[in-house]
């Protein structure tokens, strides 16, 4: 039944800065962008094993809430990156917020560094580098 992880939904508050964060300084590829009915727009970016869907509403959108101990809900989105350092830095140099930067991973097993960003919207973004 299970044929593979399809997509992630999430909101974002300017189009175009998601894209380029996403696309550009991460290298996830534009599939598609399109207007909705309801005057937003939508984007999916492919992530190598899932896609990532963009929906810009019309209207403002406010920061992402991070998710408090204790309550359901996301926490971040992971991307896999086969540097973590200079993936870090690049994204330094190009000003983004750092929530914590690269360390060795407490699951060992399965990753060997991970460090963490917000996107342009305050979505924490893992780094992620396996053994």
């Amino acid at each position: 039944m299970l044929k593979g992880f399809e997509h992630i939904g999430m909101t974002v508050g300017n189009l175009d800065r998601s894209i380029d964060f996403y696309q550009g300084l991460l290298g996830l590829k534009l599939l598609l962008r399109k207007k909705q009915p309801n005057g937003g727009e939508v984007a999916f970016l492919d992530a190598g094993g899932g896609q990532l869907e963009m929906v810009c509403p019309p209207g403002p959108v406010a920061p992402a809430r991070q998710v408090p101990q204790g309550e359901a809900g996301l926490r971040h989105i992971t991307i896999a990156v086969d540097d973590i350092e200079a993936a870090y830095r690049q994204l330094m140099a190009a000003g983004v917020r750092s929530v914590e930067p690269p360390r060795n991973a407490f699951n060992k097993e399965m990753l060997a560094k991970v460090g963490f960003v917000l996107d342009p919207d305050g979505i924490v973004v893992e780094l992620a580098q396996r053994n």
